[in-house]
């Protein structure tokens, strides 16, 4: 079979796209979907020397250890030896037409696959604040937990109840009794940096870690333009009404399988009312107070979330003042 020859249409984000510059951005494969139904060219890939995969033991990572640093990606040999897989779904091709896949395995990996010293698990948060893996294996390692997590809780048919069969290498759940077909979801999350003049408005849930105060956020629901979601959140949230809202840029965020839709919100007053099942507290900081979070955070001072979020983005341009309606 001839060598696959990705067609790279735009599988890396430009650096001028703010997108680019968060966690989970940069993947850099070309998914080719319209070869998924193809047997003949997945045979290929799967016997192709150079075919790796990623392995998944419940909703974490197994890594191989390779001295000081960490690789995700196994030949499907060394897949196998691992356990055995319960799901499978091809990602794509790199720009050599490398294929990668991902697995994931029946059961969890038994403890004494565990305790190898070659082998390492580690949950996907703590891989990417770490930089345990290239910036591009992260995007990578992020496609395949989202797709993973939505086959391990989809195995039955919402319409009937049948269990389904996974297909278009695994891109799709089929129902063998009433035909539905069934496929990935990506859940919408709207996050917005809410202004007003040189003051940024900044909240804190209880799951946050200790100090730690992020942009608003919130899940999009039914019949929702971007920018009416930015609204309700924000009024729901903290009791306030917002005019303009501008998007600013988005991030794949697989914990569990999130889009966030970063905005600029433009509030209408600055009179809090808090709803503090959803809130500890917020408030409205001045630039020099979130350039001081994000460049040098006092002891005991609020500090920002970590680089790799797309709120530490937000604060970041907006702190720098390249972010402005």
């Amino acid at each position: 079979m001839a060598a696959i020859k990705p067609y790279l249409f735009a599988v890396e984000p430009t650096p001028s796209e703010p997108s680019a510059e968060t966690g989970f951005a940069l993947n850099g494969l070309d998914r080719l979907s319209q070869r998924r139904e193809d047997a003949n060219f997945l045979q290929a890939m799967t016997e192709a020397p150079s075919t790796r995969t990623l392995v998944f033991s419940g909703d974490i990572p197994v890594l191989k250890r390779c001295g000081t640093v960490h690789e995700a990606t196994f030949t499907l040999a060394e897949a196998a030896h691992l356990g055995i897989a319960r799901e499978a779904a091809f990602l794509g091709v790199d720009a050599a037409g490398e294929a990668l896949f991902a697995l994931l395995l029946e059961s969890v990996l038994p403890e004494k696959q565990q305790e190898r010293d070659d082998i390492a698990m580690i949950d996907l948060r703590t891989i990417a604040l770490q930089g345990l893996v290239a910036p591009f294996m992260l995007g990578r390692l992020g496609e395949a937990k989202s797709l993973l997590y939505w086959h391990s809780r989809h195995r039955f048919c919402a319409n009937c109840g049948t269990k389904t069969q996974v297909s278009v290498s695994g891109w799709r759940r089929h129902c063998p009794a009433c035909e539905a077909s069934h496929f990935p979801r990506t859940d919408p999350v709207v996050i917005m940096l809410v202004q007003d003049g040189a003051h940024c408005l900044l909240g804190r849930q209880a799951a946050f870690p200790p100090r730690m105060v992020s942009c608003l956020a919130g899940f999009m629901e039914s019949g929702e333009t971007i920018e009416d979601a930015v609204r309700r959140e924000v009024f729901e949230e903290v009791g306030i009404g917002v005019g303009k809202v501008t998007y600013f840029a988005s991030q794949p965020w697989p914990f569990p399988a999130s889009l966030m839709i970063g905005c600029l919100a433009e509030a209408r007053s600055r009179d809090l009312v808090l709803d503090h099942e959803e809130l500890e507290d917020a408030r409205w900081y001045s630039r020099a107070e979130v350039r001081q979070m994000l460049e040098a955070p006092l002891p005991e001072g609020p500090i920002c979330p970590p680089k790799l979020s797309i709120a530490n983005l937000l604060l970041r341009r907006w702190a720098s003042e390249s972010l402005t309606f």
